[in-house]
């Protein structure tokens, strides 16, 4: 398996990722996520591919992108009464159904961090949405840990 930096020629099969992980989002919250839709464009995934604030790395295995790692480098603080420092978010990161098990998503957070390293970020952060709790058993089980709780009041 190879984990590299995401290019045009991988588009398709990012998109055929991003449906599969917007089909589970739209079951879980119906009321936020629209059916048959992904969350990239074609031409925001090739604007994405180029920018070094927003790496994607996908995993190749037999030719094949059986995963991907959406990333964005966000500056800290929000406020004057925090430390600055550079936290590498992953925005979005999944591995296709059929190829899960493998170790595509290890490879996949591994790389991350090591890229957050390079670049001198002080953590890893991302979201999970309530109810994926396949995500949070994969994420708990490479040692991430709660840092805040967002909640939510539906009007």
């Amino acid at each position: 398996m190879e984990i590299r930096r995401a290019n045009d020629g991988d588009t398709d099969a990012i998109l055929k990722l991003l449906s599969q992980v917007l089909e589970l989002h739209a079951k879980i919250r119906p009321d936020i996520f629209v059916s048959g839709t992904t969350k990239y464009t074609r031409d925001e995934l090739s604007a994405m591919f180029s920018d070094d604030e927003k790496p994607v790395l996908v995993a190749v295995e037999g030719g094949a992108v059986i995963g991907y790692a959406f990333c964005v480098l966000k500056k800290q603080p929000f406020s004057t009464n925090m430390v600055p420092f550079t936290s590498m978010f992953i925005d979005d990161l999944c591995v296709d159904e059929k190829a899960r098990g493998r170790g595509a998503g290890k490879a996949l957070f591994e790389a991350v961090k090591a890229e957050a390293k390079k670049r001198g970020c002080y953590d890893v952060t991302l979201n999970v949405w309530e109810g994926n709790d396949s995500a949070r058993a994969f994420y708990d089980k490479q040692k991430m840990r709660v840092k805040e709780t967002q909640m939510e009041f539906i009007l």
